[in-house]
């Protein structure tokens, strides 16, 4: 890796979901294209571990920008560092064992593009008390969700959540993100 480089993992977007499909090899060839180094794909689901100078906000625009006019459709990239993964991780309030913790498939991070507002965020939790039985939690530019009994029945969609936080983001559960951190090195 050339001096001055980071490595990274980014997270995508909508992608394979909705119609959105790429395969994993083209994505990692267009980003080599785009002169991303050490590129890796990761699943099916638009992770990307890759090795970079710039900053992760200009990484997460160009990443936005090779979607956009490779593919045709929007995409959000959220990249992190290796410490912010294992924080998604360590972090999470409800990932863990014992019984206040849920199941690595049901607890989730969702990586966002900003910090909400912390009353928009207090206003979600305040609404959705009565409809479901989803914990919610906020950590530094990541929404910590445990869907306790699926994702599919939830109220709480990824729109629903951008919506109501006013920001972008994609989520991650515990056994993606555990082998993600583990593919990191």
């Amino acid at each position: 890796m050339p001096e001055g480089d980071r490595r990274y993992l980014a997270l995508l977007g909508s992608i394979n979901v909705g119609g959105n499909r790429i395969a994993m090899a083209d994505l990692r060839l267009a980003l080599v294209e785009a002169r991303f180094r050490d590129v890796v794909t990761v699943a099916a689901s638009g992770n990307v571990i890759l090795s970079d100078e710039r900053d992760p906000a200009s990484i997460e625009a160009a990443l936005e920008s090779v979607i956009a006019a490779r593919y045709g459709f929007a995409s959000c990239a959220m990249v992190r560092t290796r410490e912010e993964v294992r924080a998604a991780i360590d972090e999470n309030p409800f990932h863990g064992t014992g019984p206040q913790h849920g199941s690595d498939k049901m607890v989730h991070s969702i990586f966002l593009n900003r910090q909400p507002d912390p009353a928009d965020f207090d206003q979600l939790v305040a609404d959705h008390r009565a409809r479901g039985g989803e914990r919610l939690a906020m950590g530094d530019r990541v929404l910590f969700l445990d869907y306790v009994h699926g994702v599919g029945v939830s109220d709480l969609s990824n729109k629903t959540l951008e919506r109501r936080l006013g920001c972008k983001g994609t989520a991650r559960n515990m056994n993606s993100l555990k082998n993600l951190l583990s593919k990191m090195n």
